[in-house]
């Protein structure tokens, strides 16, 4: 069968029209100006685009998406401490945010009353000229937005449910991680079955000496194609940990960018992709230190299997003014089909002269060694197979640092379609 792919300049204009949204506040018309008129001059990316090269869009390209329905489903329900958007806007009918002293969690328009220097940070991150964050800016419905003062014990939980149908939805994050602050977020993507674009941004403001775990888990449709953009600036003596989760989506990518504001920083990106059938995972990530004493370590794993595709391209950028930085960055892949791909791509860009900064990346299948001895021991070969590849995932699993969704990773290898 044929596909009919529209022309690019075309189909970016007519995505543009579609999220299109008029605003009344002098600081939101500015912002979504100034994106509109950076798409205007933009096309869809291509594989000529460097950064796209290995990540085909013509699934997307053919499809023809609208405002979506937003209505959530009955058998979705309350949860404490869970803050609910159906296709990008807030359900307050369906959440129950979380409260605690020195915690702000809400949509924007409880937010901009409350705390109106959000206006400071909604959109003021490095890295947003790039089209699909552009995309998002100039139309986003609503955004979820946390303001941590204060020492948070318990997880603050958003949710993201997309109705599906053909539809785009465009979620927004604002996290601001005030000075001396210690939060733990989990942003999770969940949607139902059909096709559906989800254009989602996550914007993290880390200020001097305070820490945020964030946990980012996509399980949307087989069928769903997923976007994403996590932006973290870091102020001196900040930590932020962050774990990227994929396991659903057609075709899931996410753009993980830190910005270093100061000095003495300790940054993890840790990401595992468990992708099966015709899956496209792909993960780009940009680490740019500008400050001295950074400590950086990366993590990616890769399961992949089928026809599935992988990706991963991490950029470290260590310049002359971070001196003394140490930085790690390792890919790690399984392959478990002959079919399966891999395009992996770990890069140091180092003119700084005092460092300690290494990369790597690894291609591998299950060995017949260890399936052999497994098997010399009574298990089967299905149960073999499923205990390497947990021993292979669990280095990213055990240091989440909320229980219930390592409970949660563990059973999805543990059901893996090997």
């Amino acid at each position: 069968m044929t596909i009919t792919i529209p022309n690019r300049d075309n189909y970016l204009a007519k995505l543009l029209t579609t999220v299109s949204k008029q605003a009344t506040a002098d600081w939101l018309i500015a912002l979504r100006n100034q994106s509109t008129a950076f798409l205007q001059e933009e096309t869809i990316p291509n594989a000529k685009d460097e950064e796209w090269r290995f990540t085909s869009l013509k699934g997307l390209l053919a499809q023809d998406f609208a405002l979506p329905s937003g209505k959530a489903p009955a058998d979705l329900q309350p949860v404490p401490g869970r803050l609910v958007f159906v296709d990008g806007v807030y359900a307050p009918q369906l959440s129950q945010p979380a409260k605690s002293a020195g915690l702000f969690v809400g949509d924007l328009s409880a937010a901009i009353e409350q705390k109106p220097t959000i206006t400071e940070y909604l959109g003021k991150q490095p890295g947003g000229e790039e089209i699909f964050t552009a995309l998002n800016t100039s139309g986003f419905n609503d955004a979820a937005v946390i303001w941590v003062e204060g020492d948070i014990a318990e997880p603050v939980h958003l949710l993201f449910f997309g109705t599906g149908a053909s539809s785009i939805n465009q979620p927004r994050v604002l996290v601001v991680a005030a000075k001396n602050s210690r939060s733990t977020i989990i942003e999770e993507y969940v949607s139902s079955n059909g096709i559906q674009f989800t254009n989602s941004v996550t914007e993290i403001s880390v200020a001097p000496n305070a820490c945020v775990n964030h946990i980012r888990l996509q399980e949307e449709s087989p069928e769903a194609f997923h976007i994403g953009k996590t932006a973290i600036s870091q102020a001196q003596d900040s930590q932020y940990h962050g774990y990227a989760i994929n396991l659903g989506g057609k075709l899931a990518r996410h753009h993980w960018e830190m910005y270093q504001t100061g000095k003495q920083t300790d940054t993890t990106l840790n990401g595992l992709d468990l992708i099966a059938g015709e899956q496209v995972a792909d993960t780009h990530s940009k680490i740019a230190l500008n400050h001295p004493h950074g400590q950086t370590n990366q993590l990616h794993k890769s399961v992949v299997t089928g026809k599935a595709h992988a990706i991963f391209s991490g950029k470290v950028l260590v310049p002359q003014g971070a001196q003394q930085t140490n930085a790690a960055q390792l890919s790690r892949t399984l392959l478990l089909s002959p079919k399966a791909r891999v395009d992996t791509k770990p890069q140091l860009e180092i003119t700084a002269d005092d460092v300690k900064c290494s990369h790597g990346a690894t291609v591998s299948q299950l060995s017949d060694d260890e399936l052999f001895y497994l098997q010399s021991r009574g298990l089967g070969i299905d149960i073999s197979r499923t205990l390497l590849v947990n021993a292979f995932a669990i280095e990213v699993i055990e240091n989440l640092p909320v229980l219930a969704i390592r409970d949660r990773l563990i059973s999805a290898v543990r059901n893996f379609q090997l």
